[in-house]
């Protein structure tokens, strides 16, 4: 997925803005190892039935046609069973997508504010496209700064705000009343963005605190919980008017006809999620319980498909993992997080072969 900003030896054309040449590409090289669990993907794939279901629609369409101009009946499914108004709901291929289209509606030439640490595309996009970036830092418990982003809201030129809840990359859940208190502190200045990527695992939901204001909106994947990581969709759900501005930034046509034969199934049949969430979630607290016996590595509590893994050395603990076949995400460079290394919530299989591999880290020679 990533590249190298330019061939070694050649510098970027001229044509190129500045904040494009220093900015780095997203920060992910993929690696061909058995055991997956560095990109917080769903452990499991769509449900082979579905699978099926949705390939004979995709033969049965017409790929010589445009899809809908601005994927609308696949919106007015979404909005059914989101208990959304359709003119609120914004789809495209990937909710990072929305985040670009998001930093360009609110924030190029304005600011855009979040924490530290924090999803990388936000940060990304904020410098490619030239807005002022302000990160407030995490609480020593990951929790949200609550003063500090009440004081930036009320001291930096307003922009868009984004709150992740579960946080990523630490998996933390605030609570609502802390939520809500940095949410009305952005008063109707601000673009105010709830990300739920990781709603389906942690129970969270905040649609009812986006309808009480028109700048607000909640940022949903179909990539986590649903398991469709592989077709690229995301949405938002928002006012009616603010989701007029946002379309005006998405592309025509934007979803194929395949990714909506796709969804169109799973929209029909969205029971399995709420059925393999349960199942990760069960997962996830039987591995971080026998990590904590652990007496080198210490896991960090999580409420999403994911946790954070602190360990005195990060290189060798994600070089031991690797050499069994188990590739996960290093952490270590970012603030407050020394040392740690975020891995998925795999199949049972995949979790045993992790703690395997983790009981046999203490007994090698580091």
């Amino acid at each position: 997925m990533t590249s190298t900003p330019s061939l070694p030896g050649q510098a970027a054309p001229a044509g190129v803005r500045p904040a494009v040449r220093t900015v780095p590409a997203y920060p992910f090289t993929p690696l061909d190892v058995p055991i997956k669990l560095d990109q917080n993907e769903n452990a499991y794939d769509f449900p082979a039935e579905l699978k099926a279901e949705a390939t004979a629609r995709m033969l049965a369409r017409p790929w010589n046609r445009y899809p809908d101009l601005g994927a609308e009946g696949i919106r007015a499914r979404l909005a059914a069973l989101t208990d959304w108004n359709e003119a609120g709901v914004v789809l495209t291929p990937g909710s990072n997508l929305l985040i670009k289209l998001l930093t360009e509606l609110a924030g190029i030439g304005q600011t855009v504010l979040t924490v530290s640490p924090t999803f990388a595309v936000y940060t990304l996009e904020a410098r490619m496209l030239g807005a002022r970036l302000v990160q407030v830092p995490l609480n020593p418990d990951f929790s949200l700064p609550v003063a500090g982003l009440v004081e930036a809201l009320r001291t930096q030129p307003p922009g868009v705000l984004y709150i992740t809840q579960p946080h990523a990359p630490t998996g933390h859940v605030d609570p609502a009343g802390a939520v809500r208190e940095v949410v009305e502190a952005a008063g109707r200045d601000w673009i105010v963005v709830l990300d739920e990527a990781y709603g389906e695992y942690s129970g969270t939901d905040y649609r009812s605190l986006v309808r009480e204001g028109g700048n607000r909106l909640s940022l949903r994947t179909f990539s986590k919980g649903w398991g469709l990581a592989g077709i690229r969709l995301g949405y938002a759900l928002t006012s009616p008017a603010l989701a007029t501005e946002l379309r005006k930034l998405v592309p025509a046509f934007n979803i194929g006809v395949l990714a909506e034969a796709a969804l169109e199934v799973a929209l029909e049949n969205p029971g399995y999620v709420a059925e393999r969430a349960a199942e990760v979630r069960r997962e996830r607290e039987r591995v971080l319980a026998a990590l904590r016996e652990h007496p080198v590595w210490g896991p960090l509590p999580s409420e999403a498909n994911f946790y954070l893994l602190r360990t005195p050395d990060a290189e060798a603990a994600y070089r031991h993992l690797l050499s069994h076949g188990i590739v996960v995400r290093r952490q270590d460079s970012l603030p407050g997080l020394a040392g740690c290394l975020r891995v998925a919530v795999g199949t049972p299989q995949e979790n045993d072969a992790l703690l395997a591999a983790a009981r046999a880290y203490v007994t090698s020679d580091k």
